[in-house]
């Protein structure tokens, strides 16, 4: 009797892999139930309230967190990447009118490969670790220029050159807006924007280990990483967020529209988490950031968020369901002047950094991931019949 190797040592495991390891990261992790996250041994939150963007990469990148001096020159090297060669930029107007009402993230998967080839990327199997590095920043520096180049081509308007004395942060505000912005704005992006660089084994960041396992180079793992993001379930709910603040309209009709969603069974955009059992801290900094902005916005997004508890809790007693990341993230960058179209670009502006580190840790390890399906369809083999003739 033969043996089916492959089926003998299979493991079952549910849907989606919810709770199943698959590898060991030094990067950070989540924990759900505390509500809390972290980045390396550091909070993320904390670092966010604390650290620059900047600083908050270099930990991720290099491990640790750079001291004065290494701050410095780490932001000025970095600066100094994000100009885009130029066979790049002179293809990225066709780029944009070819993605058109698709947006600049669908734009950032061809744009990324161009550059990949620009800079000669080769496959990360086939090179050290300190080239891996600089392909990785090279990349990461260049996202906020490509997205806003995108963006600005999309609506007929120049893009803006970088400007390598700007923050991250508040080059990006620059590069879209063609003003540079004030500096409570540019801090309030740059908080969102540590606070998302990284969040655990989520859709995007294990694509982006899975490409790169096959030994491929950094655009195309960067590139899979996008293409996981675009989806509304992962990257795309901080305007949607925003829609149903819009489509609630004023506090007096809080309660009914609220209680019509939970009793039809429809989410509520912005709220629960597939890994917080409890408030997302991540929400909790961007409420407090919006906050300090006031305003009747931000004042109408508090309110909403205390009924959909309290009604929550009253309809479905005993389920906990908090504000997630999105909620909060879509009230700020609207007061940011941010627009809409640019909500999820902006969280790839982040995360890229956070794929980077995942990439370069994955491209340690030489064992390609390559789980298997079980097969559930028609039994096999069945003879091939012959083909008929009119």
């Amino acid at each position: 009797m033969t043996v089916n190797r492959s089926v003998a040592t299979r493991v079952e495991v549910p849907r989606g892999l919810a709770g199943v390891v698959v590898t060991d990261t030094e990067i950070g992790d989540v924990r759900g139930l505390e509500g809390f996250y972290h980045y390396r041994q550091y909070s993320a939150v904390e670092l966010a309230q604390t650290r620059g963007f900047e600083d908050v990469w270099h930990l991720l990148v290099h491990g640790e967190l750079p001291d004065a001096e290494q701050s410095a020159a780490f932001a000025a090297r970095t600066a100094a990447l994000r100009r885009l060669p130029d066979e790049v930029r002179a293809a990225l107007p066709a780029v944009a009118a070819a993605t058109g009402a698709s947006g600049p993230l669908a734009g950032l998967r061809t744009a990324l490969s161009l550059l990949g080839a620009a800079h000669g990327f080769r496959p990360v199997y086939d090179i050290d670790a300190g080239r891996r590095r600089e392909d990785t920043l090279v990349a990461a520096a260049a996202v906020p220029t490509l997205l806003t180049a995108l963006h600005r081509l999309g609506r007929g308007l120049e893009p803006v050159e970088p400007r390598e004395d700007l923050s991250y942060a508040a080059n990006y505000l620059y590069m879209l807006t063609g003003t540079e912005p004030d500096p409570q704005r540019a801090r309030a992006v740059e908080q969102y924007l540590i606070s998302t660089i990284d969040h655990g084994f989520n859709a995007s960041t294990f694509t982006a280990r899975v490409v790169t396992s096959t030994g491929a180079d950094v655009a195309a793992c960067l590139v899979a990483a996008v293409g996981a993001l675009s989806g509304p379930l992962h990257g795309g709910a901080p305007s949607r967020a925003l829609d149903t603040l819009d489509a609630i309209g004023t506090p007096d009709r809080i309660d009914a529209w609220i209680r019509d969603r939970v009793l039809a069974g429809e989410r509520i955009m912005g709220f629960g988490h597939a890994i917080y059992r409890t408030e997302d801290p991540r929400s909790r900094m961007l409420r407090e950031i919006a906050q300090r902005f006031g305003g009747p916005r931000v004042e109408f997004a508090v309110e909403v968020e205390r009924r959909v508890e309290a009604i929550l809790a009253e309809l479905k007693p005993g389920r906990e369901l908090h504000t997630n990341v999105e909620f909060y993230a879509g009230v700020v960058m609207e007061l940011c002047g941010l627009p809409r179209e640019m909500f999820t670009p902006t969280f790839a502006a982040a995360r890229v950094v956070g794929w980077s580190a995942n990439i370069l840790e994955q491209a340690e390890d030489p064992k390609i991931i390559r789980p298997v399906a079980r097969y559930v369809g028609p039994e096999a083999p069945v003879k091939v019949p012959a083909l008929g003739t009119a």
